[in-house]
Parts: structure tokens; C-alpha cells; sequence
């Protein structure tokens, strides 16, 4: 009988998400019962619209679902009519205090402002850029950073806080929802994850707008994922969560890249390869360090779900393969045992061919096998 694969759904790791509204970034859902998206912001200058489309262009590849660009000034806002058109993700104009940047976003092509209402001057600007916003049917997002709260709120509590966080998110709600504009998503970002944590659990609480995660200003690669894993984790376990961005000082396609390993590792979102491997020992019969390096570089091209498991010895490697797709459990005198969906498959024997180059076959062949039955899938349907 075969084996379930690691995308069942089983009681001991379902986890229920916050019931939130649905709103839309372009055509990209978020709140609701839509798959949590993942987006990365570009750091090229964003009036340079061929380098920026260039950038996007890498998000994509890797999954991306919405991406942000910095809208500075007027040529960065003009530009976006010569990139959204370029460009298959939906793009959030970030906009800070001027409001004509975000009128113009709006009207350039932006699908979602991101924008503090009580940031952009008066009352009149404010209508403005929401009318803006409902006449090209822009979304928004509140962005709410521990690190620029308002002068008041920090005169109140004496520093950042949850409470000051979120006392500032539902300013700037109170602002949109008496325009009548409820189009709209939330963050509540800090460096800090007990503080990012603690206003994200308050926030979610008191309203029922999407929210979008992050730990801003994480750090490097390895660090800043670390941190955005804690912190992003804990909140997605607890249901909270409907888009999210990983703020790394690294290449932004390496924020998409966490963002899903993020969601994989808690069974929200699959997306590619998931590599199970062990740590290796002095029982391993193959390199296992260098062969997953390699494999998991050789599989970046796969985007149909699916988990290899890549163990050195018979300790686990059978009992991981029972739970895997593919898998591959060291064997003594050079010779390896190839599970498919749990079932012992067929013997590697080194010298017929790598390792690497066995198991990127193997997965290339059951993409294509479980593309094949979906396509088939959907025209039965039709």
C-alpha cells in the first residue's frame, strides 16, 4: 500500500488561521482563505525601469507573488507606467510622506499603496490619494514601524511598545475607514521580534484586515532568516499572518527563496523541493553534505511540490522514506537503496552514475508524471 507524501494534511499539524477579509493586490488575493503570498521589495532605483524590471524579473522566477518598489520621487512614479505593463507580479508603490506620489502611483499602474494616511499632510490629501486609490482600484497597506512612531504616542508610552504600535495601526484604520475605503492590509514591523511578536498578537485581535508579516531590518542572509524565522514562525503557528516579506541585507531573491522554505516548514504553503536530509556521522556511506549542496542547487528549476529525502545510512533513511516522495537511504559497498512514495524502488550503485544525477532524474521525472495527471486533471474537468 503506499505511503501518504508530506502533502497530507494530518490533525497533529493543522494549523487554523485567523479569519480575516479579503482583500486584492492586483490579482493576487490576500486575507481570506487565500494561500498566504510571499513578496520581496526591489533595490534598484526604481526610475531606472530597466534595471528594476530586470530585478523583478528574478523575483518571479523563484515565486514571488507581489513586489514593491520604492516610489521616492516623480520619476520613480512615472516609470512604473513602462514596468507594470513589463512585469507579471502585481506592484506595491511605497510611499511615505508625499501625496502626489501615491496619486501618481495609482494612476501609473501600482495595484497597493504602501502608505501611512496621518504621514501625508491634511485631511484634503488624504481624500485625495484615497480617491485615487478607489479610481484605479489600488489597494493599501498600513505600514506601522517601530522605528518612526508617531512623536505623541512615544511621548505617551516613553518608547516603542505593542501598545503604541497598535494604537497607531488603528489611527491610521480610523483615517481609511471614515473615507470610506476599506481596501486595505496592515503591518506592524520591528527589528525587535518580542516587540514585532507582541504587536502583531495585539493587532490581530482588534481588527479583521489582512496583515502583512515581517521582521524588519532582520539582518544579513543567514541571521536575518533566522530571526524571521522565530519570529514569523511563531505567528503563522498561531494562525496570524496573510502575506509576508523576509527583510534581508541580501539579494531580494533570496527573500522569496525563505519566505517559502518559512511556509513549507509549517505545511502552509509547498512550492518546490523539500530536501530531508540528515546531519551526517561517521555512519554515512556517501558525502551527505556536499550531495545536498549540490542537490538542492540542481533542483531550484522545480516548482511542483514534492520531498526528497537524502539520508546516509539505514538508521532513518528508511523510515524517512516511508514519509517522502523520493528517497535515498546510504548502503554499504557503495550501493544505495531508491524509494518512490515510500516503496523500496530500485538499488544505486555508485560508478553507474552520481547520486546527484540519479535523484535530479528522479525528480524531474515524477514533476513531470504529477504535471501531467493535473493537466489531465483540469481538462476532465472542462
Amino acid at each position: 500500500m503506499s505511503q501518504q507524501n508530506h502533502t497530507t494534511v494530518r490533525p497533529w499539524r493543522q494549523i487554523e488561521r485567523r479569519k480575516s477579509r479579503k482583500i486584492y493586490v492586483g490579482d493576487v488575493a490576500v486575507g481570506g482563505d487565500a494561500p498566504i503570498s510571499v513578496q520581496s521589495m526591489t533595490n534598484t532605483l526604481t526610475k531606472d525601469a530597466d534595471a528594476t524590471i530586470a530585478q523583478i524579473k528574478e523575483l518571479e522566477a523563484v515565486g514571488a507573488d507581489i513586489v514593491r518598489v520604492s516610489c521616492p520621487d516623480e520619476e520613480s512614479s512615472a516609470a512604473l507606467k513602462q514596468i507594470v505593463p513589463a512585469v507579471n507580479v502585481p506592484l506595491v508603490a511605497d510611499i511615505h510622506f508625499h501625496y502626489k506620489r501615491g496619486i501618481e502611483a495609482a494612476e501609473n499602474g501600482a495595484a497597493c499603496l504602501r502608505i501611512n494616511p496621518g504621514n501625508i499632510g491634511s485631511d484634503d490629501r488624504v481624500r485625495d490619494v484615497i480617491k485615487a486609490a478607489k479610481d484605479n482600484n489600488c489597494s493599501m497597506r498600513i505600514g506601522v514601524n517601530a522605528g518612526s512612531l508617531e512623536r505623541d504616542l512615544l511621548e505617551k508610552y516613553g518608547e516603542p511598545c505593542p501598545e503604541a504600535m497598535v494604537e497607531s495601526a488603528q489611527r491610521h484604520i480610523r483615517i481609511l475607514e471614515d473615507n470610506d475605503f476599506f481596501n486595505f492590509k496592515i503591518s506592524c514591523k520591528a527589528s525587535d521580534v518580542f516587540l514585532a511578536v507582541a504587536a502583531y498578537m495585539q493587532l490581530a485581535d482588534v481588527c479583521d484586515y489582512p496583515l502583512h508579516l515581517g521582521i524588519t531590518e532582520a539582518g544579513g542572509l543567514k541571521t536575518g532568516t533566522v530571526k524571521s524565522s522565530i519570529g514569523m514562525g511563531n505567528m503563522l503557528w498561531a494562525g496570524i499572518g496573510d502575506t509576508i516579506r523576509v527583510s534581508l541585507s541580501a539579494d531580494p531573491v533570496e527573500e522569496i527563496k525563505a519566505g517559502f522554505e518559512i511556509l513549507k516548514s509549517l505545511g502552509l504553503r509547498h512550492r518546490g523541493v523539500n530536501v530531508i536530509s540528515c546531519p551526517s556521522c561517521a555512519r554515512q556511506q556517501f558525502d551527505v553534505i556536499a550531495t545536498v549542496q549540490e542537490l538542492e542547487g540542481r533542483l531550484e528549476h522545480i516548482t511542483t511540490p514534492m520531498t526528497v529525502s537524502i539520508i546516509g545510512c539505514v538508521v532513518n533513511g528508511p523510515g524517512e522514506a516511508l514519509m517522502t516522495d523520493i528517497g535515498l537511504t546510504g548502503g554499504g559497498r557503495g550501493t544505495h537503496q531508491m524509494y518512490i512514495g515510500g516503496q523500496t524502488a530500485h538499488r544505486l550503485k555508485e560508478g553507474d552514475e552520481t547520486i546527484v544525477d540519479h535523484v535530479v532524474k528522479m525528480v524531474e521525472e515524477k514533476a513531470a508524471e504529477i504535471e501531467a495527471a493535473e493537466k489531465e486533471k483540469l481538462e476532465a474537468a472542462e
